[in-house]
């Protein structure tokens, strides 16, 4: 499974915290960005980037390969990963 996987989460999200858990758990590498501990211009640019994948701009906002998932979504991160 060599899908590129992206975590928009919030520091403070049990929902984030609990995707984060779960790719770890299933042995799957990922990049994330917890976007409450930036300022500034940074932090305005990455939420453009959650907008363009998620309007509704919630989180965690999870990109696997061309896959947009919004929210803790066992089954649905499992079969966009091919897990199930």
């Amino acid at each position: 499974m060599e899908e590129n996987v992206k975590i928009y989460s919030l520091s403070t999200c049990s929902h984030c915290r609990a995707t984060k858990r779960l790719l770890g758990e299933c042995g799957v590498k990922y990049d994330f960005t917890d976007v409450d501990l930036l300022q500034g211009d940074e932090g305005r640019a990455i939420l453009g980037d959650v907008k363009k994948f998620n309007p509704r701009c919630s989180f965690p906002t999870i990109i696997i390969g061309e896959k947009v998932i919004v929210g803790y979504k066992e089954d649905e991160i499992k079969e966009a990963l091919g897990l199930l």
